[in-house]
C-alpha cells in the first residue's frame, strides 16, 4: 500500500513541475508576444507587411525556446498526451504570423484536414497564415510544374491546403530513387501506396514487398465515404475508386503467393554472411567455400549442399581440396554450420531451391498497358525481417545482373519499393554497404528505381542517402535525446527553405509530408509541406479467398509452384563419399587378402620348414638306423663268416674223422648206414618210438 502511495506521490509531483514549466514557459510565451505586439504598433502597416513577416524562416524570440518546447511532451505524462505538452509552442508562434504546426495536434491528435472538411477549406489556423509569402508559393508552384508525365503526391499546406499548387514528381526521375521516411504511424505505407498506383497506371512494373501485409489492398478498389471526399477535394484530388493489376508472391512458399526460391549459389556469400551474422574472417572463408564449389562443378543449390560442402572440405578426404587456397579452419567451419543450422530451424530452408525466381518476371505488364504490382507477401514471417531485406537486396543485385543498359528514359523499366530498409543496413559489414552503394548509382543506368522506406534517414548510410532525389518525410518525433538529435541531423540535409523544419518535422499530421524532388531538369525542387493524396485502392488488405483465388489462377504458378530436388552437391558429394567409401573398404579388403595371404604364406613356410627338419631329422634318424642295421648286419655277417669258418674247419676236422673211421669200419654195415644222413634219421625214429619223445637239441 505504502508503494502505491509513493507511486503516487512521485506521479504528482512529476506532474506539478511539468505544470510549471509549461506555465514558465507560457509566460515567456506571452511576453515575447507582447514584445512583438509593441514593435508591430510603432511599425507602419502596408500591404504586403503580412506576407512579410509570414515569409520569415523563424522569429528570433522562437528559435530560443525550441528544444524546452519539447521537454513537457516527455514529462508531462501524467497530465495529459505528448502532444498537448506542445502547445504553448505553437500558441507563441501564432502571434508572428507563423503556422502554428502543432495547434491541431495539440486537440487530441485529430487529423487537421478535418478542419477543412467540415468547413469545406476554411484555416485550420484560425485565420493565421501559413509560414510561407506569395513568392515562395509562387517558387513552389513554378518548382513542381511538370510538362510530361509526373506522379501527383498531393498539395502544399500553407496554413490551409493549396489545391492550387499541386507537388509532383517527373516519371523520368524516378530512376534517380528516392525516400519514403517517417516515424510509424505517420502514413509511410498509404504513400507508397499512392507511389506504386500511379507508378502502375503510367506502365511501369512496381515490386514491393508487403511486410504488414496491408499493401495488398491495392488489387482492390477502395470505398469513397463523406471524410475521404472532403478530404481529397481540400487538396484538388478527383477521386474515383480504382483496382492496380497485382501478383502476389511468397518467399518459399511461406504464406500466399507464387514461391520465390533463389538457390545458394545465385544469393551469393557476401549477402548470405550478411543474414548470417558472420564477421570479416569468416566472410572470407565462405567466399573461398563458393570459390571451391564453383570451381569443383558443385552446384550449391540449397542449403543442405553448402552444409556439404563444408563438412566435406574439413574431413580428412577434403582438406587436401583447399591446401593450395589456403585452407579452411575447422572452427571457422563450425561457426558457419552453427549459424547454418540456426537460420534453417527458423524456416529458411524453404527460400532456397529451385526453380529459382526468372527476375524478368516482375517487368510484366498487363494487357491494358499498366504496370503489374509484384507484392511480395510476407506477413506470416515477420520475425525474420532481415532475412526477408537480404532477400530483396538479392532480388536487386539479379535485376543489376541481368537488365542491359538502357541510359535515361521517360519512364523507368521497374521501380523497386524497399520497405523496412532501416533492416537491411543494421549490423552490415563495410563489403556489403559497398556494394548495396554500387547498385544503387549503377542501376540507374538500367532503367530501374529504388525507393527506400525506412523510419528515419539516419537509418540509410550517408553514400547511400547522396543517391536519392525524391524524398518524403513523414513526421519525425523527438521524445529522446537520440531522436532530437536524429532531427537536427535530418534538418540540416535539406536546402534552404522558409520553414522552421525542426518545427515542423515534429508536428506534421497523418497524411502530410515534406517533398523535395528533382525536377526534369535533374534540380532539386523547393521543399514543400505537402498534403499527400489519397490511395484508390483499398487502404484494408485483400480478403484471404480473394488472395488465394488470385495466386491459383496465376500463369506463374505451373513454373514455379512446385519445389525440385535437382542433382547438386549434396547428392554428388554423397555419392564422391560412398565412392570413397566403397574403395576405402575395397582397399581395406584387399589389404586384410594380401594380409592373409602374408600370414598363410608365413604359415605354410613355417609348417614347410617344420616338416622338412622333421622329414630331415627322420632321415637322420632312419640314417643312423641303417647304418646302426648295416653295422650289425656286417656283424652278423662277420659272426656268420667266423661261424662258417668254424663249421667249415669243424667239417673238415669231421671230414677228416670220418674218412678216419670210415677206413677203420669200412666192412661193418651197420655203421655206414647209422652214419649216413638216412641212417640218423632212421635212428632218430626209432628212438621217438620207443621212448616217444626226442630230446631237443641245444
Amino acid at each position: 500500500m505504502s508503494d502505491a502511495v509513493e507511486q503516487a506521490r512521485a506521479a504528482a509531483e512529476a506532474a506539478r513541475v511539468a505544470a510549471e514549466e509549461a506555465r514558465r514557459l507560457a509566460d515567456e510565451a506571452a511576453a515575447r508576444a507582447e514584445e512583438l505586439a509593441v514593435a508591430l504598433a510603432q511599425t507602419p502597416l502596408v500591404p504586403d507587411a503580412e506576407p512579410a513577416v509570414a515569409a520569415s524562416p523563424a522569429p528570433s524570440g522562437l528559435e530560443a525556446p525550441l528544444a524546452p518546447v519539447a521537454e513537457p511532451a516527455v514529462a508531462d505524462v501524467a497530465a495529459a498526451e505528448p502532444a498537448d505538452a506542445t502547445a504553448p509552442g505553437p500558441a507563441a508562434a501564432s502571434t508572428t504570423g507563423t503556422e502554428p504546426p502543432g495547434g491541431v495536434e495539440a486537440t487530441g491528435g485529430a487529423d487537421p484536414t478535418n478542419g477543412v472538411e467540415a468547413t469545406g477549406g476554411a484555416d485550420p489556423t484560425n485565420g493565421v497564415s501559413g509560414p510561407l509569402g506569395d513568392a515562395a508559393i509562387a517558387a513552389i508552384r513554378d518548382g513542381y510544374a511538370v510538362e510530361g508525365s509526373a506522379l501527383e503526391l498531393g498539395a502544399l499546406v500553407n496554413g490551409e491546403a493549396r489545391p492550387d499548387v499541386q507537388v509532383r514528381i517527373p516519371l523520368g526521375m524516378l530512376n534517380r530513387h528516392g525516400l519514403v521516411a517517417g516515424a510509424t504511424g505517420t502514413g509511410k505505407t498509404r504513400t507508397l501506396q499512392v507511389l506504386a498506383e500511379q507508378i502502375a497506371a503510367n506502365g511501369v512494373p512496381v515490386f514491393a514487398a508487403d511486410i504488414k501485409g496491408d499493401l495488398s489492398g491495392l488489387a482492390v478498389a477502395g470505398q469513397g465515404n463523406e471524410k475521404l471526399l472532403a478530404r481529397t477535394a481540400g487538396i484538388g484530388q478527383d477521386w474515383t475508386p480504382a483496382a492496380s493489376e497485382a501478383e502476389l508472391y511468397s518467399l518459399g512458399g511461406q504464406g500466399t503467393g507464387v514461391p520465390i526460391r533463389a538457390t545458394v549459389s545465385g544469393f551469393g556469400p557476401l549477402l548470405l554472411s550478411k543474414v548470417l551474422g558472420l564477421n570479416d574472417t569468416q566472410e572470407s572463408s565462405l567466399g573461398l567455400v563458393f570459390h571451391y564449389a564453383e570451381r569443383a562443378g558443385l552446384p550449391l543449390v540449397d542449403l543442405a549442399d553448402l552444409r556439404s560442402v563444408l563438412t566435406f572440405l574439413v574431413s580428412d578426404e577434403g582438406k587436401p581440396e583447399l591446401a593450395e587456397l589456403g585452407g579452411l579452419s575447422k572452427q571457422t567451419a563450425g561457426v558457419i554450420l552453427r549459424e547454418l543450422i540456426t537460420f534453417a530451424d527458423k524456416g529458411a530452408d524453404a527460400f532456397f531451391g529451385e526453380p529459382e525466381i526468372d527476375t524478368q518476371v516482375f517487368l510484366r505488364t498487363a494487357p491494358d498497358g499498366r504496370g503489374i504490382v509484384s507484392l511480395l507477401e510476407v506477413p506470416g514471417v515477420q520475425d525474420q525481417p532481415e532475412v526477408f531485406s537480404t532477400f530483396l537486396m538479392w532480388l536487386l543485385a539479379d535485376l543489376f545482373n541481368e537488365l542491359p543498359e538502357v541510359g535515361d528514359q521517360d519512364k523507368p523499366k521497374l521501380v523497386f519499393f524497399f520497405d523496412e530498409a532501416h533492416l537491411l543496413f543494421s549490423g552490415a559489414s563495410k563489403d556489403f554497404t559497398e556494394q548495396i552503394v554500387r547498385t544503387v548509382r549503377l542501376i540507374r543506368s538500367k532503367g530501374v528505381g529504388i525507393f527506400f522506406v525506412t523510419q528515419t534517414p539516419k537509418d540509410v548510410p550517408n553514400d547511400v542517402l547522396a543517391q536519392l532525389g525524391s524524398r518524403i518525410q513523414h513526421q519525425l518525433r523527438a521524445h529522446t535525446p537520440d531522436d532530437a538529435k536524429a532531427l537536427r541531423a535530418t534538418v540540416s540535409t535539406y536546402p534552404t527553405s522558409d520553414y522552421d523544419l525542426g518545427e515542423v518535422l515534429t508536428s506534421l499530421a497523418t497524411g502530410e509530408a515534406i517533398v523535395t524532388v528533382m525536377n526534369e531538369k535533374g534540380a532539386p525542387t523547393p521543399v514543400a509541406w505537402t498534403r499527400l493524396r489519397a490511395p484508390q485502392g483499398s487502404m484494408d488488405p485483400m480478403p484471404s479467398a480473394a488472395m488465394e483465388a488470385r495466386v491459383a489462377s496465376s500463369p506463374l504458378l505451373a513454373t514455379y509452384g512446385t519445389r525440385v530436388d535437382p542433382d547438386s552437391a549434396h547428392e554428388m558429394l554423397a555419392r564422391r563419399m560412398e565412392a570413397a567409401a566403397a574403395q576405402s573398404a575395397a582397399a581395406e579388403a584387399q589389404e586384410a587378402a594380401a594380409t592373409a595371404a602374408a600370414d598363410a604364406e608365413k604359415e605354410a613356410a613355417r609348417a614347410a620348414a617344420a616338416a622338412a627338419k622333421e622329414a630331415a631329422a627322420q632321415a637322420k634318424q632312419e640314417e643312423r638306423e641303417r647304418a646302426a642295421a648295416q653295422k650289425e648286419y656286417e656283424r652278423t655277417q662277420r659272426e656268420f663268416e667266423k661261424a662258417e669258418r668254424a663249421a667249415q674247419s669243424r667239417r673238415s676236422r669231421t671230414t677228416s674223422t670220418r674218412r678216419t673211421t670210415s677206413s677203420r669200419k669200412a666192412d661193418d654195415p651197420l655203421s655206414d648206414l647209422l652214419g649216413g644222413g638216412l641212417g640218423g634219421t632212421i635212428a632218430k625214429e626209432v628212438v621217438q618210438g620207443i621212448f616217444s619223445t626226442l630230446r631237443r637239441r641245444r
